[in-house]
């Protein structure tokens, strides 16, 4: 027969026993859990990332597409600043001026606008200066090619010419 000390220190080690038992399989749960979570989130925020690209892909598609298109809007300005005054008033000209105006209503319906440049200050994301003529110190005094954004990206910044600040000089010699 055991005694019953023995008998209880067996029944407390096996009790210990069986509580680290216990709470090695807790910690075992809780890590599963919490690696579970980590995942879930993990595909939460790739759903997300994965929505957003989409978006962009198709916000954004056709860029291409319209910045092939800018030079003939250039062009067609041209030419409508080129047309002299004997002719302007035919109707053929009025009849490619609606082609432009029609062409352009698509392109701003797709999310194209035109970049701001005379008279603002010169900001390198929107505008490319190609020179620097007489003018206050870094504003655009001439725009030599328009710029154009899709949505909220550039697609071609304005090609400009920026004051050096030399007309700003001479008035105050003259003062």
């Amino acid at each position: 027969m055991v005694p019953k000390e023995e008998e209880a220190q067996t029944s407390e080690t096996g009790q210990e026993a069986a509580l680290e038992d216990v709470e090695a399989l807790k910690e075992k749960v809780e890590n599963y859990l919490a690696n579970w979570q980590r995942a879930q989130a993990d595909f939460i925020n790739y759903k997300r990332r994965a929505e957003q690209e989409k978006m962009e892909i198709s916000k954004f598609a056709n860029s291409i597409l319209m910045l092939n298109l800018l030079p003939i809007l250039d062009d067609l300005e041209r030419a409508f600043v080129s047309i002299p005054p004997r002719l302007a008033e035919l109707s053929w000209v009025d009849g490619v001026r609606l082609i432009e105006r029609k062409l352009w209503a698509t392109l701003e319906a797709q999310g194209l606008s035109p970049i701001k440049a005379l008279g603002e200050s010169f900001d390198p994301k929107l505008h490319e200066a190609a020179i620097h003529g007489k003018g206050k110190e870094g504003i655009v005094i001439e725009e030599l090619q328009r710029g154009y954004q899709l949505h909220d990206r550039v697609i071609r910044p304005a090609m400009v010419v920026v004051g050096n600040g030399e007309e700003e000089e001479e008035e105050k010699k003259e003062e």
